[in-house]
């Protein structure tokens, strides 16, 4: 209780700090004013140190105290003091890379700019310096002036003790050419001695302006900018767990920690073996524990954020689509609950006993092996068995009932074979289940490291590795699975990972929740995240008529970018938002940047027994053609039912998660296969893509930390407008909204209408009678009649509801339609 008040006390300071603009402008103040002093007493020491450095460098209080000792220095003897310590005790020459970085710290304190977006120039800088001044000290060993000052005077003497004057030049000119590679990447193919001397002019014009972001190699040189790909990193570290030499000495109790062992005590050298004898119960096991995940650096807590001290754009340098929000914060993992303190330990005596119990089963059906592996994960082991020679594999699928009573367990899943190896699997749930969190799998190297356009962290494998997969690669996703089983969990999770990955102009989100509850929490990213239509009253579509009104918008939006693509002469957005990052394609002709669009369904089976094929068609044509440009849709529900996942939605959505189901047909309809039916629950889950099926353990995440986390975005500024969805009318269309002319109009027309309002009663068939004429012809006068506002729309078997009650309104409204329709 104590961590945690400390810890909101100190997010409080944090939060008032931040919301108090004076405080940043302040140290902004502060860094620039040091700058200014820094830079005149730097320039005047360059005139002024023969007269001032004697005095200097006999330092006594008297320096400071007597009134009477004046120094030549323009700032006087502070100036002096400070210009000697760093030109003479530091850096020499180079000292003036340090103004260069308080320039960059005040103008980003002033303007409120995250720190981290001018930390790569920042060590750039003072690499340099240190470069520069061993460099100089070099080539002016024995100079009265401080060039390298006494850190470049030490590190070249050590170096020159050590490689020597020759090598001492080869590693300077090769540390240059690495500068300039960094800085300019040529192509080596092509250049020549004058391209050479060109890119040298180059780089050191770029180092002058401050330009100090390394070109894109060629065959990269399409791809967005350096602040797009970064990601956002941890900001606390997790435990290094492994196997203690307490419980090597017990022998009783090993962490999980994706434990890896095999169980004949022989390692993988007893597959090569030509036959050995099979296994019999008790056979001792060794344990192999791989080396620990390293911790993450606290110092990795900076966020990727966008820079904002740029000069005036201009057009020949790329586009930057996070510079209309470049003051945004990308979520930090502290939002997050840690639930490292859950963290459970499997008894060793419980694998002996399993391993046993495997063996036993099988040996008591004449079944030999020759071999046993255990890998643990989070909530089930995984026993590979190599068996015998001549033994059937579908003696040992068939034998699952067995093993699961012996075993007492609930669950047992048999893989025969395992995809890709020699061995036959058997999963067995664990007495004591561990929890994966979300703050976990976010922090992992694997997930910050994700060069993905769209990486989506569902959890860890059943080898305790975190699992990290591009929807754009499925490119669609059908979450199916029995209610209370981690469906919306596992939304959140996907939703959670976009979030912490990307910034709001590289994706919107389209989100339809039936339910009302499950999604109402990012409601509140409206100016950043979300996409809907314009007369939408709330950004969740909540409402079927609004969903089939998105849908068919989504389509309209895919149709447009299609021709966009045309245009550009691209065959996916990718190819063409690099295009246009690469100022290749001209705004003024319709062109912009596109931003990859995820519609999210939490509940698809309840829209289709309400809407049906209004539903169905649109989101089928979406599933095909929707992939190039940039619009991927993410399904669940909870009935995964023939009449709900129908053969258009299985053909267009090859990857699939099931989570555990109630019954073999179940989970035939959701990944084509067995296996989601002898699921545990809580998360545990089978992701089947590309004709692979995995096993993962989703990662959790409770509503209070995800309505943190969108606390945290709402409160920083966004777009002035959300991201408008083209307008869809539909049959929303109000009466007398069709541009229908008086000509067009049947002859029967006014003598139908007249007879309708007299009759207050819109039916068909009533025309046809009354007026003698064909079916066909009376229903398209009904559907003028409609479309001019004089009845409603068609209600199945009843009479249309008449709009016009009286005939003198039925004759004002005629002789106005004649006038305005001509």
């Amino acid at each position: 209780m104590a961590n945690k008040s400390r810890r909101n006390r100190g997010q409080l300071f944090l939060r008032l700090n931040l919301e108090d603009e004076r405080i940043p402008k302040l140290a902004g103040v502060v860094f620039l004013f040091l700058s200014l002093y820094f830079f005149i007493a730097f320039f005047s020491y360059l005139f002024t140190w023969r007269t001032d450095q004697d005095r200097v460098l006999e330092f006594s209080l008297e320096l400071l105290l007597r009134g009477d000792f004046e120094m030549a220095n323009w700032l006087g003897r502070l100036g002096a003091i400070v210009s000697n310590f760093f030109f003479y005790y530091l850096f020499g020459l180079p000292s003036f890379f340090l103004i260069y970085v308080l320039v960059l710290l005040g103008l980003g304190f002033i303007r409120r700019s995250p720190l981290t977006a001018y930390w790569l120039r920042v060590r750039r800088a003072l690499a340099l310096m240190l470069f520069l001044s061993v460099f100089l000290e070099f080539i002016f060993p024995s100079a009265a002036f401080p060039w390298g000052g006494a850190v470049g005077e030490s590190i070249n003497q050590w170096l020159l003790s050590f490689v020597g004057v020759v090598g001492m030049i080869v590693l300077l000119v090769a540390m240059l050419a690495a500068f300039l590679i960094w800085f300019r990447n040529p192509d080596f193919n092509d250049l020549t001695p004058r391209q050479a001397l060109e890119e040298l002019k180059e780089a050191a014009q770029d180092i002058l302006h401050g330009r100090w972001s390394p070109a894109p190699s060629p065959a990269n040189a399409s791809r967005p900018s350096a602040r797009q790909e970064r990601t956002p990193t941890a900001d606390a570290a997790l435990p290094a767990t492994g196997e203690t030499a307490e419980s090597k000495r017990n022998n009783t109790q090993v962490p999980v920690n994706q434990l890896t062992f095999d169980l004949d005590g022989e390692g993988d050298t007893a597959s090569a073996r030509p036959k050995a004898p099979a296994l019999a119960p008790g056979t001792p096991m060794e344990i192999s524990t791989p080396p620990p995940v390293p911790p993450v650096d606290p110092a990795d807590t900076a966020r990727p954020l966008p820079s904002v001290a740029q000069e005036e754009e201009q057009f020949s340098e790329p586009y930057d689509p996070t510079l209309d929000l470049s003051s945004y914060e990308y979520p930090v993992v502290a939002l997050l609950n840690d639930y490292s303190d859950q963290k459970v330990e499997i008894d060793r005596e419980e694998l002996e006993a399993h391993k046993d119990q495997i063996i036993e089963t099988l040996l008591h059906y004449k079944i030999e092996i020759t071999k046993i592996r255990a890998t643990i994960g989070p909530t089930v082991t995984l026993y590979e068995i190599i068996p015998a020679p001549g033994v059937r594999i579908s003696r040992i699928k068939n034998l699952e009932d067995d093993i699961a009573l012996s075993l007492s367990a609930l669950g047992i899943r048999i893989i025969a074979p395992i995809p890709g190896k020699g061995t036959i699997g058997i999963e067995v749930p664990n007495k004591k289940k561990q929890m994966v969190s979300m703050k976990e799998v976010l922090m992992s190297e694997k997930f910050k490291r994700a060069k993905m356009d769209l990486p989506i962290a569902l959890g860890k494998t059943i080898t305790n590795e975190v699992f990290v997969a591009d929807l754009t690669k499925m490119p669609h996703l059908l979450v199916a699975g029995a209610t209370g089983q981690g469906k919306s969990v596992g939304i959140n999770a996907i939703l959670m990972s976009i979030l912490y990955k990307k910034h709001p102009s590289q994706v919107k989100l389209v989100l339809v929740d039936p339910k009302k509850v499950e999604l109402s929490p990012y409601g509140s990213l409206e100016h950043h995240f979300l996409a809907f239509l314009p007369n939408q009253d709330e950004p969740i579509i909540t409402d079927t008529n609004k969903v089939i009104h998105t849908l068919n918008s989504l389509c309209i939006e895919m149709d447009s970018r299609y021709d966009l693509l045309k245009k550009a002469s691209v065959r996916n957005i990718k190819e063409y938002n690099d295009k246009f990052v690469e100022r290749r394609l001209n705004p003024m002709k319709g062109h912009r940047f596109l931003p990859f669009v995820v519609l999210v369904i939490d509940e698809f089976a309840d829209l289709i027994m309400t809407a049906g094929k209004e539903i169905e068609l649109p989101i089928g044509r979406l599933a095909q053609l929707s992939r190039a440009v940039g619009i991927h849709l993410v399904l669940a529900t909870q009935r995964p039912s023939v009449n709900i996942i129908t053969g258009i939605i299985k053909a267009n959505f090859p990857a699939r998660i099931a989570y555990k189901v109630t019954s073999k047909v179940d989970s035939r309809t959701i990944l084509d296969g067995g296996g989601a039916d002898q699921l545990i629950g809580r998360g545990d889950m089978l992701l089947s893509v590309g004709g692979e099926m995995i096993r993962l353990q989703g990662a959790f995440i409770d509503t209070p930390e995800v309505e943190h986390v969108m606390d945290f975005i709402a409160k920083q500024p966004g777009y002035a407008e959300p991201y408008f969805l083209p307008e869809f009318l539909g049959d929303e269309q109000g009466p007398g909204t069709v541009d229908l002319k008086y000509s067009d109009l049947d002859e029967f027309f006014e003598e139908a209408a007249r007879l309708v309002v007299q009759n207050q009663h819109g039916s068909t068939s009533m025309i046809q009678r009354r007026l003698k004429l064909g079916y066909n012809r009376a229903g398209r006068i009904m559907d003028q009649m409609e479309s001019v506002g004089i009845v409603g729309p068609s209600e199945g078997s009843k009479p249309r509801e008449v709009l016009i009650y009286d005939e003198m309104e039925l004759e004002r409204f005629l002789e106005e339609f004649r006038n305005r329709k001509g």
